[in-house]
């Protein structure tokens, strides 16, 4: 089968059939799988990054124009290769794109793209893994490592009269910058770190009115506190007893963020680590406190249905906007890939990740389907080495 012609800006690829030696596969050309593959070329072996895009980094592509990381330049950094000064200290989305770009190139990293793995199975002896991919392409390797994301598909609540509803309706996927909603009537559903920075650039790019749906409060915490960057914080606490660390959240908090509870933004009742190991991160703070304060983006109720023009909220107040922008999060969307073979919890999430496999399926590998309250792509990093020392071990 002939080699794909590569796009403009994509990586050097290899033809999809070249099975020899039986290399290590890995599903996804983000963060996670460049990590992965870049630590498994310097212990030697030979792994081959499939990525169903065009080009590399391609849910970061896809970000609001906005967006910077919340963790530092420094320990953002995949392994290999440091994140450039110019960068500054919250690197921007177009920044972190051409640093995925140049760490592919900069590892000379073997990776095809326009392929999509639909399906992971043992091989008939036992001794590796068949992807089935695109255009009927069925690829054999002696391991697999799965890092397809933790955004990886865009979710909406099936909320009742959502089909009816006369507005503007989308995800957060979608949005890219205010100037589309300059003067106009916004509400904002979910007040994650995503929800939370959108609302914010709504009412910095001139929309007339912003709110923000809020079903459960969370913890905010200031992204840098006199130089010191919560993240920080984060990496030295990550192991200390969770009670521990929320009684010290519970102070921090006090002392640095104010009560905004009159505004409708109480504080939590549950502890911020607690939170952390539901699942729930922390709102880093980049202009929601000011924000709220100054009630240009006020917090409501959580959205419970649709009807026509209008959005009915949980305490039963009916509000027009024009536009309802849903910060709902993503859904993993692995029981396609993977469902069948065990290894997934019942939120469809890996039963483990980084170095460890599932005890049905060694040298199945997943990376990047937590976000640790350290930071994902240090944890990504870490993952990769440790994944890559494994593999090389098992030879």
């Amino acid at each position: 089968m002939p080699e794909r012609t590569p796009a403009p800006g994509d990586v050097p690829t290899a033809p999809v059939d070249r099975t020899d030696g039986r290399p290590v596969y890995v599903i996804g050309g983000g963060p996670g799988g460049l990590a992965v593959a870049a630590a498994l070329r310097e212990q030697g072996v030979r792994a081959v990054v499939l990525e169903k895009s065009g080009r590399v980094g391609a849910s970061w592509r896809r970000h609001y124009d906005r967006l910077h990381l919340h963790t530092t330049r420094r320990w953002s950094a995949l392994p290999g290769l440091a994140m450039p000064r110019r960068f500054g200290r919250w690197v921007s989305r177009d920044d972190m794109v051409r640093y995925l770009e140049k760490y592919a190139e900069h590892h000379e990293l073997e990776v095809v793209t326009g392929v999509e793995v639909s399906r992971i199975d043992r091989t008939g002896d036992g001794t590796g893994w068949q992807l089935s991919a695109t255009g009927g392409r069925v690829l054999t390797g002696r391991a697999v490592v799965v890092a397809t994301g933790f955004n990886h598909t865009p979710k909406i609540p099936l909320w009742p009269g959502r089909e009816g509803f006369t507005g503007e309706l989308l995800h957060a996927a979608e949005y890219r910058s205010p100037a589309p909603y300059a003067g106009k009537d916004v509400l904002v559903v979910g007040i994650g770190n995503t929800g939370a920075e959108i609302a914010v650039d709504l009412v910095e790019g001139g929309a007339s009115r912003v709110r923000i749906a809020v079903r459960t409060a969370p913890h905010i915490v200031r992204r840098s506190t006199a130089g010191w960057p919560a993240q920080a914080t984060a990496v030295l606490v990550r192991r200390l007893p969770v009670r521990l660390v929320d009684r010290a959240g519970r102070l921090m908090c006090r002392v640095s963020v104010p009560d905004l509870a009159a505004q409708g933004l109480p504080r939590p009742d549950t502890g911020l680590y607690s939170r952390v190991k539901e699942g729930a991160i922390p709102v880093q703070d980049v202009g929601l406190i000011n924000a709220v304060k100054k009630g240009r983006v006020v917090p409501v109720a959580a959205v419970e249905s649709f009807d026509g023009d209008a959005v009915v909220l949980a305490d039963g107040t009916r509000i027009t906007p024009d536009a309802v922008v849903a910060a709902t999060g993503y859904e993993r969307a692995l029981e396609g890939l993977v469902g069948h073979l065990g290894v997934l919890d019942r939120r469809g999430r890996p039963v483990v990740h980084g170095a460890r496999t599932p005890d049905a399926a060694p040298n199945l590998h997943f990376t990047g389907f937590t976000n640790p309250i350290s930071g994902m792509l240090r944890e990504i990093a870490r993952d990769a080495r440790k994944i890559a020392g494994r593999l090389a071990r098992t030879g």
